[in-house]
Formats: structure tokens, C-alpha cells, sequence
């Protein structure tokens, strides 16, 4: 009895892998029917009942290779790949151009019709559905392409090969003296800050120069405001298009708001502090934003069109030699000086990445910090990182340029430098 309800189970399973090869070329046929619905009888070489086909056969052709033979699997698979060919190639009419989408798609419906029956129907699933995405989305990608400049393609195939070609072989491990620098992550350091000018360059195209660029400050500055600033402000400095410098406000504003809830999440036993030491620089940064928002709207006017190139390899390059220089920096400091270059340490973390100090903090011990010196330290990190940033506007930008949003970061900075020296002379005292 156990052997048999053990049976009935395994052919449950099989029968579901091979109604996910069904629906996978389903998912498929929708789209190829949908596509060939206005053609006469007898043109249409494939829609929703041969996908659907297709996907099941493919299924089947894993399932006696599995389970049967595998010689008798290959020969089902030349089979069916004979029939592919000879429908979708067979003569036509002549003057009609061939179309090599369908074929392969079919092909392609056969295979994840094989992946399915191989026991991984999600994932053929997964992947069908990206095939049917990805065949609906033909005029737009044809417009893509036909709107795509000589100069925005080799700087996408630039960003390829930074991300892929050359990001996956390298080392994740550390060398270098005190095993400072990891390669691995600081490349990864790169591909950040080309990403987010490409980004912002792709969404000043779709939606416009200002909608681009301000879309792209809240998001990035969502996850690094840091990077944000690096990416804009080298793109101020080429005067590139859109309201760059108020992108750069925009993303440190969006920091503070990440870092206080952050510390809610994270630190909530220190959370009131923070609020009360970043709460008046978070006003500050806002009310800059506004005013620098103003200005750039005065001075450029309605002016939407992206211009500039994607991205700067060049200042990307620059930041990470920044960000090995302080890796190195922190490492040697807390070899030489123990637990104060621990601390030093957490401060010059703070100035790249504000998350990793909270972070830090909460796997510590309940009470092994006060809690006033703690939300002053975290705090002081903040004010490091928007003093770096200030640092990259300049030196990326320019002093004219870069004058905007540095003023904008500077403000702010002060704000919070003012509240740190309010909060610190009890402590001092």
C-alpha cells in the first residue's frame, strides 16, 4: 500500500511538471497568436494550440529521457526540432519576408516545455513569462533602438562590460596591506555610480530632464546618496541637463529620512536623539532643495531634452580610489590603535556608507554604549558623509558649477555640526 500511494504521488508530480510545460507554451502561444491574428488562412504557422504543444512535447521529451531512455529521448528531440524546421521554413510565397521570431520562440517554448519536465516548472514558468514579456514588447524595442544614438550604445556596452565582463572574475576576498581592499566590492563601487548616471540619463530621456533626474535623486538617495552626488556631480561639471544640482540636495534630504527610520527600525532605543539632532538639518536640507529647485527652474527654464553623455568612467574611478584610501585608513587605524581606532573607524565608515555605522551599533550589546554618546556618534557620522559629499560636489563639479549644491549641502552640514556641539557640551561638561 505505501509503494502504491508512493506512486500515485510521484505521478501527481509528473503530471504537474507537464501542465507547467502546457501553460509555459501557452504563455508563449498568447503572444504568437496575438500576433498573427490578422493574417489569412493558412499563413499563420503557429499560435496558442502549437505553443501549447510545443511546451508539452518538450516536457514529454525530458520525461522519456528520464525515465525511459535516452536514446529514445534524443530521437523525440530531433523529431521535433525536424518538424520545427521544416513548418516554419518550408517555401513561401515569393517575395515574403521570413520571420525568424516565431522559429525561435518556438524552439525556445520546447526547451522550457524540457526544463519543466525535468522537475523545475516554476522556473520554466518564470522564464516563459519573460519570453512572452519580451516578444509583446517588439515596436517599443524597434523604436528603442531607432532612437538610440552611436554614443548611448557604446556607453551601454561600456556599462556591459564594467558589470558583467569584468565585476563576476574578480577576487572577493582582501588584500593589500592590513587586507584593506576588496576588489570585488570595490568595483562594485563603480558599477554604482555609472548605474545611477545611466539611470538618470535613461529616465531624463523617458520622462523628461527634470522629472529624470528628480526621480532618480529620491530613488538613489533611497539607497546612496553618496553615489547619487558622485554620478550628478560629474554630470554638472560636463554641464550635462536637468536640475542636477537640486538632484544632489534632493538625494542627501531623502538620507535623512533613511537614516532616521533606520535607527527607528534599527536603534529605537536612541531613535528620539537622532530625531532631535538630524530633525533641524533634515528642515534645512528640505528648504534648500526648495530654494535650489527654484533656482535651476529660473535659469533653465521648460527645457526637457536629456544631452551629455550616459556616464563618466573617469570620475567613478576617482571615488574608488577615495573609498580604497579610507578602507585602508580605517583598517590601519584600528591596527594601531585598538578600540579608538574603532571608533575613528565607525566615524570614516559613516562617511561612505551611514547604514553600515547603525548596522554596527545595533548588533552591540543592550547598554554597552550610553545612549547620548551613541546618537552623538551615529549623528557625527551623517555630518562626515554630507562633508564628503560636499567635498565630491567641488572637486567633481567645480566651485562655479558645483557652487549650488554645494552651498545646499553646506547649510545643512552646518545645521547639523551646530546640533552636534549643542548636544555634546553636557557630555563634555
Amino acid at each position: 500500500m505505501p509503494t502504491h500511494a508512493g506512486d500515485w504521488m510521484d505521478q501527481l508530480g509528473i503530471a504537474s511538471d507537464l501542465l507547467a510545460a502546457l501553460a509555459a507554451g501557452l504563455l508563449v502561444g498568447i503572444e504568437r497568436g496575438w500576433r498573427q491574428r490578422e493574417a489569412a488562412d493558412g499563413m499563420r504557422v503557429a499560435g496558442l494550440r502549437t505553443f501549447g504543444l510545443i511546451g508539452v512535447v518538450g516536457g514529454l521529451v525530458a520525461l522519456v529521457t528520464q525515465q525511459i531512455s535516452g536514446a529514445l529521448g534524443a530521437i523525440l528531440l530531433a523529431g521535433l526540432l525536424a518538424l520545427l524546421l521544416g513548418a516554419f521554413f518550408r517555401s513561401r510565397p515569393k517575395g515574403r519576408v521570413v520571420d525568424a521570431t516565431t522559429p525561435v520562440a518556438a524552439l525556445g517554448t520546447a526547451a522550457l516545455g524540457m526544463v519543466a519536465g525535468a522537475g523545475m516548472p516554476a522556473l520554466a514558468l518564470a522564464l516563459a513569462a519573460v519570453v512572452a514579456l519580451l516578444l509583446s514588447l517588439r515596436q517599443q524595442a524597434h523604436a528603442t533602438l531607432k532612437a538610440l544614438t552611436p554614443q548611448e550604445l557604446r556607453a551601454l556596452v561600456r556599462f556591459a562590460v564594467i558589470a558583467v565582463a569584468v565585476l563576476p572574475f574578480l577576487p572577493d576576498a582582501r588584500f593589500g596591506p592590513y587586507e584593506a581592499w576588496n576588489p570585488f566590492q570595490l568595483w562594485l563601487v563603480v558599477i554604482l555610480i555609472t548605474g545611477f548616471s545611466i539611470a538618470g540619463y535613461i529616465a531624463r530621456r523617458v520622462i523628461g530632464a527634470s522629472a529624470g533626474t528628480l526621480t532618480t535623486a529620491v530613488i538613489g538617495g533611497a539607497y546612496s546618496s553618496t553615489a547619487v552626488t558622485a554620478a550628478f556631480a560629474s554630470q554638472l561639471g560636463k554641464g550635462g541637463e536637468g536640475p542636477l544640482a537640486t538632484g544632489v540636495a534632493l538625494a542627501s534630504s531623502v538620507m535623512y529620512v533613511r537614516v532616521l527610520i533606520l535607527a527607528l527600525l534599527l536603534t529605537p532605543d536612541i531613535a528620539p536623539r537622532m530625531a532631535l539632532l538630524l530633525g533641524p538639518a533634515l528642515v534645512t536640507a528640505c528648504i534648500a532643495t526648495a530654494l535650489v529647485w527654484r533656482q535651476e527652474r529660473a535659469l533653465r527654464g521648460q527645457s526637457e531634452a536629456a544631452s551629455g553623455k550616459p556616464f563618466e568612467l573617469l570620475p567613478a574611478l576617482g571615488f574608488l580610489l577615495a573609498v580604497a584610501g579610507a578602507a585602508l585608513l580605517v583598517r590601519w587605524a584600528q591596527a594601531e590603535f585598538g578600540g579608538a581606532g574603532g571608533g575613528f573607524s565607525l566615524f570614516l565608515a559613516g562617511s561612505f556608507d551611514v547604514d553600515a555605522a547603525l548596522v554596527a551599533y545595533s548588533t552591540l550589546p543592550q547598554g554597552s554604549v550610553a545612549e547620548a554618546i551613541a546618537a552623538l556618534a551615529l549623528a557625527g557620522t551623517v555630518a562626515s558623509n554630507m562633508a564628503f559629499k560636499t567635498g565630491i560636489v567641488f572637486v567633481n563639479a567645480g566651485l562655479a558649477a558645483g557652487r549650488r549644491a554645494g552651498l545646499a549641502l553646506t547649510s545643512s552640514l552646518v545645521v547639523l555640526l551646530v546640533s552636534l556641539a549643542l548636544a555634546a557640551v553636557p557630555l563634555i561638561g
